[in-house]
């Protein structure tokens, strides 16, 4: 497989967010969970590998099977709406 730097950045990126599951990153970039566990392993300090191994086992959000809330952007209801935000109105 011949994935790219900036690939490489980004399956890490998306491993390490809670609610990316890794069916999503089998869909954007063909790997299995496996693969991904593996990559990680190579990519990261041990320590930073450990961390997040522990971070994901049994994590029901990495997995679309063990969600329990539907797909989507998550938003908290109390989170606040954005007003005068300049760059949102170019």
């Amino acid at each position: 497989m011949n994935l790219t730097t900036v690939d490489i950045d980004r399956i890490i990126e998306m491993a390490w967010e809670d609610r990316t599951t890794f069916e999503a990153i089998n869909f954007q970039f063909n790997l299995k969970e496996q693969e991904v566990i593996e990559l990680m392993r190579k990519e990261m300090k041990p320590s930073s590998f450990k961390m997040w191994r522990k971070r994901v086992q049994g994590r029901k959000t990495k997995h679309e099977k063990l969600r329990t809330f539907e797909k989507g952007r998550f938003k908290c209801s109390r989170q606040k709406q954005i007003t005068h935000n300049s760059i949102s109105k170019r």
